[in-house]
């Protein structure tokens, strides 16, 4: 018997390929309509007892990248988010979002900066714990402190933003 592969996809990104426009946050220069795109998850390990999922772009010039979107606490049964559920605050009962870098919680939406491709990795944890008991106000480097103590496995899907003129 094998065991399924733990795998992230979106209805709207394929692997490696560009992040239409319509996800792109609507500040910094950029015009997006900030839309979270659609997720779907699955062959989570079996123990999974709850999900988070994380947004980084690795590629932003800060020095340790850019944490656009950290929401955890995601109840073992959901598998999907639809299109808009993290910009509109539709996600399930009993979800927390996370601080991210603009020191708040909330979807933010891809900007890359002006003459550079950026990538940005969706990443849903699996955990092996039902709730995250993160402290109110952590940063997105806190809550992945948690996260890292608590994943049991991980899928991506990274898509890519820009160059933007």
């Amino acid at each position: 018997m094998s065991a399924t592969e733990f795998t992230v996809t979106s209805p709207s990104i394929s692997p490696n390929g560009p992040i239409p426009e319509k996800h792109y946050a609507n500040s910094f220069g950029c015009n997006g309509a900030n839309i979270s795109p659609g997720l779907k998850w699955s062959g989570a390990p079996e123990g999974a007892k709850s999900f988070a999922i994380t947004v980084h772009d690795a590629d932003a010039p800060t020095g340790s990248g850019f944490w656009h979107w950290v929401a955890y606490n995601f109840p073992p049964g959901v598998t999907s988010l639809e299109e808009g559920a993290a910009s509109s605050g539709k996600l399930p009962s009993g979800v927390t979002e996370g601080n991210t870098d603009l020191g708040k919680p909330g979807w933010f939406g891809p900007c890359p900066p002006p003459g550079r491709l950026h990538h940005y990795t969706f990443t849903i944890h699996a955990l092996k714990t039902e709730r995250l008991e993160v402290p109110p106000g952590a940063t997105a480097a806190m809550t992945g402190f948690f996260l890292w103590q608590n994943t049991i496995a991980k899928a991506s899907l990274t898509g890519t933003g820009g160059p933007r003129k």
